[in-house]
């Protein structure tokens, strides 16, 4: 039988799960309160009416196309470029090999005001305008982190005996890679994936100073705030980006919690 926790460590528990998730109820309450320009509590009456309002409005559809078309790109140029770094680094020995490692890893470690504004004198520097792609470039650099990090781990699970007795029975490169390597390296890519796009979608710093003029969803309610009228429209979207972004990281929590045992690795 399994002991209990102590009757102090399941209140402290309990304690530290309404501290990080209690606000999170707020969100889903006013987004059905009759209150439009502030938020009362308790709420004097509910409705659903803002749910169509903000169906309605194009310019959240604007937003909400321009996050998802952002967080798909910096995803594909993540899981390009973080799956190749990941190789080099798992794979092969050589000078500067962890002084690199740390090197990747570092825009996610930096605050969001460093990386915005490096990335904006760059901008500036090469006299690059804001543009969709200057907030894709912004969300790769956190973006390939993430799928790094995925990948690397997983590949020094995986035994290099894979890979040789692959190639001493015939497969060139490609076809290691795509029978041997892809398979071992799938859940774990497609988790990265998912947490890089949940990443970007919700940005808002380093999309503060890369994306000019344009509004990505996160943006658009940031700005939304200080308006006085229909508020309680911002918590309908804000329930919206919690759905977008809940599910890819619960896909990812689900492909990676059974991955200590990987194909060839040793007991």
């Amino acid at each position: 039988m399994r002991n209990r926790p102590p009757f102090g460590v399941t209140i402290a528990a309990i304690a530290g799960l309404l501290f990080l998730h209690l606000p999170l109820a707020f969100i889903f309450l006013y987004a059905f309160t009759t209150e439009e320009k502030s938020y009362q509590f308790p709420p004097p009456g509910f409705t659903l009416q803002w749910f169509g309002v903000a169906w309605n409005r194009p310019d959240i559809w604007a937003a909400l196309g321009l996050s998802v078309r952002v967080a798909a790109m910096a995803t594909g140029i993540a899981l390009i470029l973080g799956t190749l770094a990941a190789a080099a680094v798992a794979r092969h020995r050589f000078f500067g090999r962890e002084a690199i490692s740390l090197l990747i890893t570092l825009p996610i470690a930096l605050p969001g005001i460093v990386t915005g504004i490096a990335l904006r004198a760059a901008l500036n520097l090469a006299d690059i305008p804001f543009s969709f792609w200057t907030i894709v470039i912004g969300h790769a650099t956190f973006c390939i982190v993430v799928v790094y990090n995925n990948a690397v781990a997983r590949l020094r699970r995986t035994q290099g005996s894979l890979i040789e007795a692959s190639m001493d029975l015939g497969a060139d490169g490609f076809q290691t890679f795509r029978h041997v390597v892809l398979p071992q390296l799938g859940t774990a890519l497609f988790a990265g994936g998912m947490l890089a796009f949940a990443l970007s979608f919700d940005e808002v710093i380093v999309t503060t100073f890369t994306a000019g003029q344009q509004q990505t969803l996160p943006i658009w309610m940031f700005s939304e705030l200080i308006r006085p009228r229909q508020r309680p429209v911002t918590n309908v979207v804000a329930v919206m980006v919690i759905a977008v972004t809940l599910i890819p990281i619960l896909a990812a929590y689900y492909l990676t919690r059974d991955a200590e045992t990987v194909g060839g690795e040793g007991k």
